[in-house]
């Protein structure tokens, strides 16, 4: 897969383009993808994802301490295991935000030399969101583009969007989030140097730090899937402070099942597939061994029982 993350880019060949934020790649997202990729096959033309680096609600500020679904090295992961060819992280910026839509459109088709255009059905664009997917496709008309609109997607009745997605990790729903996404969520980085208490406690962890600006959801305990290598292992993971020992950062600890390799400095990534309980500060860490031992069976309760296992990056 292609990725340009500036504006300084020019696609030759013929392309069918998906335009969003597509912050998870949820799977709402996933039939706009299906859609470029279906004009792949019948026309030969490149299947390209066309998004925005930062994102539009984080550069303006409109949410505070404003999280996304995906770390933008997250995203790259995600976008070429769905197979499309070419992933445009296009830098937002007030320049960016001001275009009109007519100049937005013509960017679109001088730098990707699209022939199609997939969005959802309510799509905004342009200067104060002045166009809408009726002006998409007059425009593209001119240009000889088709504008493809999708309808949204529901599930239970639900919206399916990332500000839907969003609720459902803070609420901890761990479960629903993987139904929606269509994967586990996760978290990606790199193993850090811990304390080693785990260890001392026969619960060795492997820690990461989260992701820059990357939502996780609450401080807890959850049955997790750990991804070294392209291999899967399942585990537990806390995510917190480790108030037992008056921990001041905030990580990802996991005590991975029947592992006992050392993986500092390595990239991993951490499925969080249920939430077992919420962080608790005990008395000392007798009482700290002991509920991990509880926890640790749960987890291994939920490797032959869990739906949202089917779910898999």
């Amino acid at each position: 897969m292609k990725i340009y993350e500036t504006g300084e880019f020019n696609i030759k060949e013929e392309s069918a383009v998906a335009i969003g934020n597509f912050d998870g790649i949820h799977i709402g997202h996933q039939e706009l993808i299906k859609t470029v990729l279906s004009y792949r096959e019948s026309c030969g033309y490149k299947a390209a994802i066309f998004s925005f680096d930062p994102h539009p609600v984080d550069f303006f500020g409109r949410v505070e301490d404003f999280r996304t679904i995906l770390s933008v090295r997250e995203k790259k992961y995600v976008a070429e295991k769905t197979g499309v060819d070419i992933l445009i992280q296009y830098p937002f910026d007030y320049g960016f935000a001001s275009l009109s839509p007519q100049e937005f459109m013509e960017l679109l088709y001088s730098r990707t030399n699209c022939r199609v255009l997939v969005v959802g059905e309510n799509y905004y664009f342009g200067k104060n969101r002045s166009g809408n997917i009726d002006t998409l496709k007059e425009l593209g008309e001119q240009r000889g583009i088709k504008v493809i609109g999708i309808p949204r997607v529901k599930v239970d009745g639900i919206r399916v969007s990332s500000t839907e997605i969003r609720g459902l990790i803070a609420d901890g729903n761990m479960e629903y989030t993987a139904r929606l996404l269509n994967k586990p969520y996760f978290a990606m980085g790199r193993v850090v140097k811990g304390y080693e208490r785990g260890r001392a406690m026969s619960f060795p962890t492997v820690n990461i730090e989260p992701p820059d600006k990357k939502l996780l959801p609450p401080d807890g305990v959850y049955f997790s899937t750990v991804i070294i290598d392209g291999k899967e292992y399942y585990g537990m993971s806390n995510i917190g402070k480790n108030p037992t020992f008056d921990g001041e950062k905030r990580k990802i600890e996991t005590n991975i099942f029947d592992f006992d390799k050392n993986v500092y400095g390595r990239d991993i990534i951490i499925t969080f597939y249920k939430k077992i309980r919420n962080e608790i500060k005990f008395e000392d860490k007798n009482k700290l061994t002991e509920q991990l031992k509880r926890d640790r069976k749960e987890c291994m309760d939920c490797i032959g029982s869990l739906d949202a296992l089917k779910y898999r990056l």
